[in-house]
């Protein structure tokens, strides 16, 4: 059985854009002829493939295929390319494909934490976009949590924290990003002023960027045998989590080049020195011999190299 490109592309272009409204736009079509295309699909497979929410998601029937969606993409880019062309979807008007493809660029999801975006994650990106025309879709997701999203078929790539691949991907190590604990002057007056014991350890409040953040908790484990909980402020921005220890509102654990400024200046100061955590990061991408995957891994993996610790 085969499926129906205008299908295909109109549900790929639901999950990347969000909506149904967003992804007519994007095809330029109206969005009755997208839910028509996206309901002639699930009828055709017999499945539901979009869950209607906001943003809309894949089911799980519909990851399979979304993955799918986003390798042919790939494999069309590269076909093309020595003639000049680059995939795209087909517009309503009933453009050309030639005149289709020459115009767009080449849509690549990847997921990568947001400390490794604020730190060394964006060169690799403008490296890549000076050998090709792509236009990138940035999931920002914890490093323990990234490869869910291979799993699911949104990304074709992710900085991880897991070593091991997820099915039908290859993993490359990029080396170790360093977390150092830090607080400022008058805080670490405040609460640590008879030493970092269990005691005030329990009580000092830390700041988290989300639910999911676990390294102020790991931190914790390596100076106590005892489950400490502390008060916590969850501050959801890399460069605002830096700041919130800066102005006292709790100790976190940041990147060690984001906080050596602020380090040397006195502003911040380690609640243990010496004391740090490291974070392997990995690189997990699609098992596709694609020029453009590979330029973007050779491209991470440069970028890694020159700001990640691998000592």
């Amino acid at each position: 059985m085969q499926i129906d490109s205008r299908q295909l592309a109109a549900f790929a272009a639901v999950l990347r854009e969000g909506s149904f409204d967003a992804a007519a736009r994007a095809l330029h079509l109206t969005p009755s002829a997208v839910s028509q295309r996206i309901k002639a699909l699930e009828e055709r497979l017999g499945r539901v493939l979009i869950r209607r929410a906001s943003p809309c998601v894949a089911t799980e029937a519909g990851e399979s295929l979304q993955r799918h969606a986003q390798q042919l993409q790939l494999l069309e880019a590269q076909a093309l390319a020595p003639f000049g062309f680059r995939a795209a979807a087909p517009s309503s008007a009933g453009a050309s494909r030639s005149k289709a493809a020459a115009s767009a660029a080449l849509p690549l999801a990847v997921a990568v934490n947001a400390d490794s975006l604020a730190t060394w994650f964006v060169p690799a990106l403008a490296a890549l976009r000076d050998r090709h025309d792509v236009q990138l879709d940035l999931h920002v997701e914890d490093q323990d949590h990234s490869s869910a999203l291979l799993r699911q078929g949104r990304v074709l790539a992710a900085v991880s924290a897991q070593a091991l691949p997820v099915q039908g991907c290859r993993v490359r190590p990029l080396g170790r990003m360093r977390y150092l604990a830090v607080a400022s002057p008058a805080f670490m007056r405040r609460h640590f002023g008879h030493g970092v014991d269990e005691a005030a350890l329990a009580l000092a409040p830390c700041n988290v960027f989300n639910q999911k953040d676990q390294l102020q908790a790991r931190f914790l484990r390596r100076l106590s045998r005892r489950k400490l909980d502390p008060p916590q402020h969850r501050v959801p921005g890399t460069h605002g989590f830096v700041h919130a220890a800066v102005q006292g509102l709790g100790w976190g654990m940041n990147p060690d080049v984001l906080v050596a400024p602020l380090l040397a200046s006195g502003e911040l100061v380690e609640l243990v020195p010496g004391r740090f955590l490291d974070v392997p990061l990995y690189w997990q991408h699609w098992s596709l011999d694609a020029p453009v995957l590979k330029a973007l891994t050779d491209a991470v993996c440069n970028a890694a190299a020159a700001m990640l610790h691998t000592d």
